[in-house]
């Protein structure tokens, strides 16, 4: 899992990888400069308004700031993207290269989508997760994780983060409207009471090399003041338990838009939900094959049992660890795609705050150059039962394509290489679909080209993961457009995703709250099916690597417009 800003890239042209277009690229009018200059503007204003993310791109200038959650900070910052996306169209494409063309494009589709979530969706009103996002809002990570500076220079950021903490606290109460959904509330106590206990436990440490004694007075008073301010804040979500209740459904109409205005995606959603039970049953049908050659004889779910006692040597950190260079080594030697970069991802715990999904990946900022990129596994929670506790730990075949998905060659090798964008705002942006969707369809794909050797218990590994996304999309449509209760979605994933309880669970709440999760087997089949249209007349599986290669050179627009621009027409994305 990667929580990033959506990038969307509109492109007209055919063929020709994004990252290869120069200043005056094929196809193009004139070079603009006052483009140039409005791009450099937008993307100064942009994070004028969303500092924090500024600082997760790397625009160290804003350390330290959060962003003005007031009604009027709010209006700000929609006022200026309304204002943004009107000056954009303003320029002609005849007066554009073709670079600037696509930027053009790119940052008008970018506004549609923010827009939504802040004007439609009304996230900033409704959704905890608006405030505490991974690496973005009043999470202190790039601070504290994030080598960027000497640890001095990121303790006085973090002060004046932690300083900044009190206020930003009070104006998520005030815009969250009550009462809300009982998961919503939940993911409320978790966040920021991990917050209070991570600053008050963790973050000290890290700062106390630091020997300044003014600075560490100053850091212990404003330190004391955040995690006294998440404390509140949890208290807060903890008084709102009593009268939460289940409304968290987008309903049929929004849920629509959201895919036309986030993926360029726009069908009827009786056809995405028939799309979505047809690849369920696909991989249900592939699972009884692969557990009938792994545990002959016996059902689906002793075979599933049989593999859950082949956990990873020394715990799933480890093994993660111990699976990254075999997996590099695979994608090398079987020339799936060009690795352009020897960085490599460290994999460690998630922190107490960030635990409410099993696995995800930190990745620097565009602006940041040779940082490391963090693996994170979260550990079960202790409140579970030993029992629980034991069935969340993976077995070593699923978490090897968690380990394909977040790193080789997932999420990590695909920044490797859209930050080799030839556009920075195409470096600064990435969508949902795009980079969930890569992730999940490296899985299928590492499989096809022979990861594990046609290995029972392998394959199980990944389809365990394939279903896991699978229910995520029926649960996303049911739970927001279908009616589906928590307890309807939980079921489904014991039932059709077989996971364990605890699993369950999690991904069941966070359905409510991150609807457009929908994006990880959507994206996967968008992309499956552009590759056998683009490679079928290319040499097939020969041609994969140049296909990888060029599909991941566009960055992460929605899939419908690297669609057009590989083939020239849209057509049929499933």
């Amino acid at each position: 899992m990667l929580k990033v800003l959506m990038r969307l890239l509109a492109v007209a042209w055919v063929g020709i990888p994004f990252a290869a277009i120069g200043a005056d690229g094929p196809g193009g009018g004139m070079h603009s400069a006052s483009w140039d200059s409005f791009v450099q503007k937008y993307l100064t204003e942009y994070f004028q308004g969303h500092p924090d993310l500024g600082v997760n791109a790397g625009r160290h200038e804003f350390d330290g700031r959060l962003p003005d959650w007031s009604p009027d900070g709010l209006k700000k910052v929609a006022e200026q993207l309304h204002r943004a996306r009107e000056q954009a169209l303003k320029f002609d494409a005849a007066s554009l290269d073709t670079r600037q063309q696509l930027e053009r494009d790119y940052l008008v589709a970018r506004v549609d989508g923010e827009l939504f979530w802040r004007e439609a969706a009304q996230w900033p009103f409704k959704n905890p997760q608006f405030y505490a996002d991974i690496s973005q809002g009043l999470d202190p990570s790039a601070y504290l994780t994030r080598p960027y500076a000497p640890l001095e220079k990121r303790m006085k950021a973090y002060i004046a983060y932690a300083a900044a903490v009190p206020r930003g606290v009070e104006q998520v109460k005030a815009n969250l409207r009550t009462p809300m959904p009982k998961s919503y509330v939940k993911l409320g106590r978790d966040t920021f009471g991990g917050l209070a206990s991570y600053l008050e436990k963790d973050v000290p440490p890290i700062f106390a090399p630091v020997k300044a004694k003014g600075l560490q007075a100053d850091f212990a008073a404003a330190n004391t003041s955040a995690a006294k301010a998440f404390k509140d804040l949890d208290a807060w979500f903890a008084a709102q338990e009593a009268g939460a209740n289940d409304a968290f459904a987008l309903g049929p109409e929004l849920f629509s838009q959201m895919i036309r205005a986030t993926e360029m995606v726009d069908i009827p959603l009786d056809q995405l939900r028939a799309i979505a039970k047809q690849d369920l049953d696909r991989n249900l049908a592939a699972l009884r094959e692969a557990s009938a050659a792994y545990a002959p004889g016996k059902t689906v779910t002793e075979a599933l049992e049989k593999m859950s006692h082949h956990k990873p040597s020394g715990g799933p950190i480890p093994g993660a660890r111990a699976q990254l260079a075999g997996l590099k080594q695979f994608i090398l030697e079987k020339g799936l795609l060009t690795i352009p970069s020897p960085q490599e991802a460290e994999v460690h715990e998630a922190p107490p705050y960030q635990r409410w999904n099993f696995a995800y990946i930190d990745i620097p900022g565009p602006y940041d150059k040779g940082l490391p990129s963090v693996y994170y596994i979260a550990p079960p929670d202790p409140a579970w039962s030993a029992a629980e506790q034991e069935a969340y730990l993976p077995a070593a075949s699923d978490l090897l394509f968690t380990s394909v998905h977040e790193v080789w060659p997932g999420h990590f090798l695909q920044f490797l290489h859209s930050n080799r964008s030839r556009s920075k705002f195409g470096q600064v942006f990435v969508g949902y679909a795009f980079s969930e969707g890569w992730a999940h369809y490296a899985e299928e794909m590492m499989w096809e080209a022979g990861l594990g050797n046609q290995d029972p218990e392998t394959q199980i590994g990944q389809l365990l993961n394939a279903l896991l996304r699978n229910v995520r999309f029926l649960s996303a449509i049911g739970l927001h457009a279908g009616g589906m209760t928590v307890a309807d979605s939980e079921k489904m994933f014991r039932e059709q995703g077989f996971q364990d309880a605890g699993n369950a669970r999690q991904q069941a709440a966070r359905g409510t709250f991150d609807p457009a999760y929908l994006n990880y087997t959507m994206g996967k089949l968008m992309i499956r099916k552009l590759r056998y249209d683009w490679t079928r007349s290319r040499g097939g599986r020969a041609a994969w690597k140049a296909f990888h290669d060029e599909f991941l050179s566009y960055g992460g627009p929605p899939i419908p417009l690297v669609r057009k621009a590989m083939l020239g027409s849209e057509g049929s994305l499933f």
